[in-house]
């Protein structure tokens, strides 16, 4: 009896250990997390976003919703590609700053920094989307998806900014150390979808350069008019403030060259609204990686990719959020290989710079393969197609209504 008294007081301290160890877990990652979880909209932008149309039952939300296919989710886990990321280094191309000091002789010129992460130059304006310059995706700085490459030009090498453009909240697009230093080292104003700006004013960015924006709502920047379009995907910087923020794309429309930046999105039928009423649009810079059928409406995946840019009347297609972090099973080569086959097959005219390249969509396009030879799933193998489309997928007609 002595005995198995004596086995229930281990069992029972034990379990008090484990308990005390993962209560104490918890609060240190809250606590080391705590600034970068950023902060709730409150007092008029709260009511500000209460009146968006795209506001319902107290979060944000979209027209088509999003599915998931959780058994399969779970499951790819154990068949993620042998190639899902880099052996070794990649060939990134560092940027001379002094590039910068000859402005595009076409008024329009891309920098691509790998994943979301661009310095868009069109008609004199300077704008830098999504900018992501920490080692980590992630609230802390020890764990989450890391980086394959450093930055192709450092932070402090940037040439004048005047706009960064923030598509929406998750941390592999919004990153609070790049905020702050740009903040710091730039007079850029921040452009960012609707509840977006409570996290940047919490962590220092000035109310009056801010700039937040509804789906077709603008501004103007120079002789720049930026828009927020609208995407198809989801906010949330941890467990309780699911969209709670709206998310959005952008074009950029000059006097002379015009853009569309995807953000994060799956197929829907507003793009074709979007190149009705804004395009057509000179590049398109569209997300092509970390997709998977189990989440067919949070990425496009890079068929989808190439159909989008149809329907948003493109004329040169750039595809992005690729080749920086593993964020999904595929293998780290295959959007591009997908997306390079069919925009050949649909006869599209396509940009696959390498990170820290810039580009300009009216000269001769890059076909390199810079990127090596690897297995790669096709589409007929790993479909990626949106649902809610409420009839065939096609240029023509993509079916549903925005």
């Amino acid at each position: 009896m002595k005995t198995r008294g004596t086995a229930r007081r281990v069992l029972r301290r034990g379990a008090m250990g484990l308990g005390a160890a993962l209560v104490l877990g918890t609060l240190f990652m809250v606590v080391d997390g705590y600034t970068a979880f950023g902060k709730r909209a409150t007092g008029e932008r709260r009511a500000r976003m209460e009146r968006s149309p795209q506001w319902k039952d107290g979060r944000f939300v979209n027209p088509q919703p999003l599915v998931n296919h959780y058994g399969e989710m779970f499951g790819g886990v154990l068949d993620t590609s042998p190639h899902a990321s880099p052996e070794g280094p990649l060939d990134v191309e560092p940027i001379d700053p002094k590039r910068f000091q000859t402005p595009p002789a076409s008024g329009l010129r891309v920098t691509w920094m790998g994943h979301s992460s661009q310095l868009v130059e069109l008609d004199g304006l300077r704008i830098l989307t999504d900018p992501v310059w920490s080692e980590r995706v992630s609230p802390f700085t020890w764990a989450g998806p890391k980086r394959w490459f450093q930055p192709p030009i450092a932070m402090k090498d940037l040439p004048p900014i005047d706009a960064v453009v923030v598509s929406h909240d998750h941390y592999d697009h919004l990153d609070q150390p790049t905020m702050v230093a740009l903040k710091e080292q730039t007079k850029a104003v921040f452009i960012v979808p609707l509840g977006v700006g409570a996290h940047l004013e919490y962590w220092g960015v000035p109310v009056d350069r801010i700039v937040e924006l509804d789906w077709w709502e603008r501004t103007k920047v120079g002789e720049v008019d930026i828009v927020a379009t609208p995407a198809r995907h989801a906010s949330g910087r941890y467990l309780f403030d699911n969209d709670a923020k709206l998310w959005a794309s952008y074009a950029f429309l000059g006097p002379t060259r015009r853009a569309w930046f995807s953000g994060d999105t799956g197929l829907f039928p507003a793009m074709k609204d979007i190149g009705e009423k804004l395009g057509p649009f000179d590049v398109t810079m569209i997300e092509t990686g970390q997709y998977h059928r189990a989440w067919p409406d949070w990425h496009i995946g890079p068929e989808q990719a190439v159909l989008a840019h149809q329907m948003l009347r493109g004329q040169v297609m750039l595809p992005i959020h690729w080749a920086l972090f593993g964020l999904a099973y595929h293998g780290w080569t295959e959007p591009a290989e997908r997306v390079r086959a069919a925009a050949t097959s649909a006869s599209v005219t396509l940009l696959l710079p390498r990170p820290g390249q810039s580009v300009e969509p009216g000269a001769e396009p890059v076909r390199e393969q810079w990127w090596p030879t690897l297995t790669w799933e096709t589409a007929a193998q790993h479909p990626v197609l949106s649902t809610g489309m409420d009839g065939p997928i096609t240029v023509s007609s993509p079916g549903g209504k925005p």
